[in-house]
């Protein structure tokens, strides 16, 4: 009873945080310094759990403002913050909420039939090439038995190219916006066609 009202505490706070002062949030991000990092990371956290705006905004924001590799450090330790606080919650917090939720996505069982077979794996897969919404993975595994160890490092080496391009793209933007769209043009098509190669060949296995 008690994990669950602190869960349930925990994430009025995010909330209130989140959807009340977005706007203050984002203007301390643009202005740079000390305090925008610091913000940004906890901005960034806030997004796993509530997409007030775009992941790829955000990180290209940030990317902006700090340059590609304090950009790319300060999304990756907001995102596995937010995601492992994301993580925890599921598991011991909102379990029946999580559970009830997951019903509705009749696919869930493939990818927990993959995790039990090799969780590290599965979980990297699914950062690397976005099948499945991250909420839904972060769910999946907060229910399992997956260590958490194992769940924090394949999570972060799996954000690693996505981050890293979006700061890249960000930080070029505003010298080279042509490229910049270039490059998360052809980002946004590799993964599409990884995506419908890999569901056209389980539709191929069916038929």
């Amino acid at each position: 009873m008690i994990k669950k009202i602190s869960s349930i505490g925990i994430l009025i706070v995010i909330i209130i945080i989140g959807y009340l002062q977005k706007d203050v949030l984002l203007h301390i991000i643009r202005e740079g310094g000390t305090t925008a990092i610091l913000v940004s990371m906890l901005f960034v956290a806030i997004c796993v759990f509530f997409p007030l705006i775009p992941f790829p905004v955000l990180a290209g924001i940030i990317g902006a403002v700090f340059g590609t590799s304090q950009g790319v450090f300060i999304s990756l330790a907001g995102a596995t913050f937010g995601t492992m606080a994301f993580f925890f919650l599921c598991r011991y917090g909102f379990r029946d909420v999580a559970q009830s939720r997951l019903r509705k996505y009749p696919k869930v069982k493939e990818y927990e039939e993959l995790l039990n077979r090799n969780s590290f794996i599965a979980i990297l897969t699914s950062r690397l090439i976005p099948l499945i919404p991250a909420p839904i993975v972060n769910i999946i595994c907060g229910l399992s038995k997956v260590n958490w160890f194992n769940f924090l490092l394949a999570s972060t080496i799996g954000k690693i190219p996505n981050i890293l391009l979006l700061s890249y793209v960000g930080a070029s933007f505003t010298n080279n916006k042509l490229l910049s769209f270039t490059m998360y043009g052809v980002y946004i098509l590799v993964l599409g066609l990884i995506n419908f190669v890999i569901i056209y060949r389980k539709m191929s296995k069916t038929n």
